[in-house]
């Protein structure tokens, strides 16, 4: 019904965002992606939206990019993903990591996510791996940048998130401060000096 919306914003955080249009606001389910890249609170912006009807409730969900809200939509097709939890995993990563993930069929990383279990996991890889066709390619390509082994990522992101960092913070942390060749270890040091900035 909403294909987006145009307002200010009035709050933002704990995956919601509140946005004021002509005087009417609305409350929007927002993963931690969007939440970043939203303006600052009084700022006007454009958040795509989608709106969920069950027989108890009518939720709006909102995307701070046309490939954010595709995501979605193909993650509530899977069997056992609702909304909220279509959320929770665009909040643990960027849409290209989550892409790759699928694609690459890293059950290790995506069962990580909170609340998706690794039959969840498996099923989202087996029904999307090649659903992804639609978004854009050059999301697909890797950074023109050379990037340390996955492993070593991987294990400096989990570091990351056991210090209580969200899965998402703790990805654009190491994904800026990752050159060819790191460690685990040095891409920890690098992040948490990055994050003491």
């Amino acid at each position: 019904m909403f294909a987006f919306l145009n307002g200010i914003v009035e709050e933002k955080g704990n995956n919601l965002a509140v946005i004021n249009v002509g005087g009417v606001g609305f409350e929007l389910n927002v993963s931690e992606t969007t939440i970043f890249e939203l303006p600052d609170i009084g700022q006007s912006c454009m958040v795509y939206t989608y709106m969920a009807v069950r027989e108890d409730a009518i939720t709006l969900f909102g995307f701070a990019s046309l490939e954010e809200k595709s995501a979605f939509l193909k993650l509530i097709n899977v069997s056992g993903i609702g909304g909220k939890m279509a959320v929770a995993i665009l909040s643990a990563m960027p849409v290209s990591d989550l892409i790759d993930a699928i694609v690459s069929e890293n059950v290790k990383l995506l069962s990580s996510i909170k609340g998706l279990g690794k039959k969840t996991a498996e099923r989202l890889i087996v029904e999307l791996k090649n659903s992804f066709d639609d978004l854009q390619i050059s999301m697909l390509q890797p950074s023109k940048k050379a990037m340390a082994p996955s492993s070593a990522i991987e294990e400096a992101i989990d570091t990351l998130v056991a210090m209580g960092l969200t899965r998402f913070d703790a990805t654009n942390i190491v994904k800026n401060v990752t050159e060819p060749n790191d460690k685990a270890e040095d891409i920890i040091k690098k992040s948490l000096k990055n994050m003491n900035k």
